[in-house]
């Protein structure tokens, strides 16, 4: 089972990106897929997770960042709109998690990273 993560990227303040996470290997259309994130010297963090028609956001991104899933595609996307400068960290999706969905630890895959810079 992969995740391939990808779309980070430099931008400017205001701007947006749009994250996607491909699985292969497995189906995930009934699991519940999210993003992380991991700022230089910080602890992974929840962004937003995304199953079976439920989805939450970390109040950080609320608003700004939408999650949505194609069912079809195995694949998860993060649009991410008025990016702010403490948006920068490398962004990692998860699948199928066993415990706390706010945990990285309760996920059991993981994709490889993508980072994003958002300059001032």
């Amino acid at each position: 089972v992969q995740l391939q993560a990808y779309g980070g990227g430099l931008v400017q303040a205001g701007g947006s990106l749009r994250l996607s996470c491909a699985a292969s290997g497995r189906t995930f259309s009934s699991d519940a897929m999210g993003w992380f994130r991991q700022a230089p010297g910080k602890e992974r963090e929840f962004v937003s997770i995304i199953w079976i028609g439920n989805i939450y956001y970390a109040d950080s991104v609320k608003g700004r960042f939408t999650i949505s899933r194609d069912s079809a595609k195995n694949t998860v996307y993060l649009q991410m709109n008025s990016l702010k400068p403490e948006d920068t960290a490398v962004y990692y999706c998860a699948a199928d998690p066993s415990g706390a969905i706010y945990s990285p630890g309760a996920y059991n895959y993981w994709g490889q990273g993508t980072k994003v810079t958002v300059s001032s």
